[in-house]
């Protein structure tokens, strides 16, 4: 895997089209914060005139957000991401990970532990007290829309997960007529960790949306998280435990169904099983579990969707990195919404740039994060929409918790949870 990931540098000639695409660079105007700067560190990597323990190195890489924006203007078509992860892998056998991060890895590592989080997180969701405690606590003194001044950390952890609360107006939606028996008829719902944990209301959403467009959605028991956290962190092997797992449970309960994600960051992991477990004896399953993962908005851009209700809501779609980058998935998405009359789908600037989430990157570096969140917020509070709809849970989780620091008014949606109100209404 590693040197198949050091090979797509090969082609960066340095010309500089990554710099303005770069969120990180935009903030610290920095060589080295950008991607080509990153691509000379990573070369010095592997040609060992850098030691992985360098200070600089480990810094420079650590602040890049991984996502692929570079990847998307590269006329050279360099691969970046993979790349990264493989530095990001050298530079922890050399340094160790942090106390924090390893804990956090180990909650995900197992169902049950998960479990036992999402279930106090949610407890405290419940109690409204997050929310309270964060919305506007983040509003600069002079006011301007969308700017943002940076929060204490529990304060900023209490805004994200206020942020994943399910919104009243779901309890809209109707329920689900049967979908048509049968393989044909039928997927796989890749459930994740933090989606299933924090966004249960979404996978619902899911499975409602897919039954209207004429598909069951079959449960997979013994799938695990899809491993992108650990993989991002460099924690590679605990990656590919996790990759085994999720394939032999898929193969198990589900053999030769579509594998459907309503969320991009899974997405971008899942269809990446074959490079991860390249040197594997799974690999080869591995290729062809990856070849049958889809983002829900492929599956219903497919099949049309069906015209729902009509919704009256002002909508700014922003796309996940994960999503447009990665994955290069960029239409669906706008087609699920187009299939809700009465939608006004209005321009965001910068809607294919990251908001500065990258899994747990906002609680490793948060002054740099809202740094980048705080360019989102302004181009939302330009717009001025009802809704900001995006399909990624880290996403939906940055971007509200910017909206409640910030004290605008406008909620966080995904876009498949719009079309299950416009079906339901």
């Amino acid at each position: 895997m590693t040197a198949g990931a050091w090979a797509g540098l090969d082609a960066c000639v340095h010309c500089g089209f990554c710099l303005p695409a770069c969120p990180t660079y935009e903030v610290t105007a920095d060589e080295a914060d950008s991607p080509r700067g990153r691509i000379v560190l990573m070369r010095a990597l592997v040609g060992r005139t850098i030691p992985a323990d360098d200070p600089a190195l480990d810094r420079h890489l650590d602040r890049c957000l991984g996502c692929r924006a570079c990847e998307s203007v590269c006329p050279s078509g360099v691969v970046y991401g993979p790349a990264l992860e493989a530095a990001r892998s050298r530079i922890a056998r050399a340094r160790g990970q942090s106390a924090a991060l390893l804990a956090g890895l180990w909650v995900l590592a197992r169902p049950a532990r998960q479990r036992a989080l999402w279930a106090l997180a949610r407890l405290a969701r419940a109690t409204r007290m997050p929310e309270l405690l964060s919305r506007g606590a983040g509003r600069r003194a002079d006011g301007s829309p969308g700017s943002l001044a940076a929060p204490p950390p529990a304060v900023l952890a209490m805004a994200m997960l206020a942020a994943s609360r399910p919104r009243p107006a779901d309890g809209r939606a109707a329920p689900a007529p049967t979908p048509p028996a049968g393989h044909a008829g039928e997927v796989a719902l890749f459930r994740g960790c933090v989606m299933d944990g924090l966004f249960g209301h979404v996978h619902g959403a899911t499975i409602r949306t897919l039954a209207r467009n004429g598909l069951g959605a079959r449960e997979v028991p013994g799938q695990v998280c899809c491993g992108a956290l650990a993989a991002h962190a460099g924690e590679v092997e605990a990656a590919r435990a996790l990759a085994r797992a999720n394939v032999r449970a898929f193969d198990a309960a589900a053999p030769g169904l579509t594998i459907v994600t309503d969320s991009a960051g899974c997405g971008a992991m899942l269809k990446s099983y074959g490079e991860t477990l390249a040197d594997d004896p799974l690999v080869e399953r591995a290729h062809a579990f990856a070849a049958r993962v889809r983002d829900v908005s492929e599956v219903l851009a497919e099949r049309g969707p069906r015209r729902a209700g009509p919704l009256e809501l002002r909508v700014a779609y922003d796309a996940p990195c994960h999503l447009h980058h990665a994955q290069k998935v960029v239409d669906p998405p706008l087609a699920v919404l187009g299939a809700i009359p009465g939608l006004e789908l209005v321009p965001l600037e910068g809607s294919d740039r990251c908001c500065g989430s990258a899994g747990v990157y906002s609680l490793l570096q948060p002054h740099l994060s809202l740094d980048v969140l705080e360019r989102k917020l302004e181009a939302i509070a330009a717009a001025a929409p009802d809704v900001v709809a995006t399909g990624n849970p880290g996403c939906l989780m940055q971007i509200g918790a910017g909206v409640l620091l910030a004290g605008l008014d406008v909620e966080l949606r995904h876009p498949v949870e719009l079309l299950d109100l416009a079906y339901g209404g």
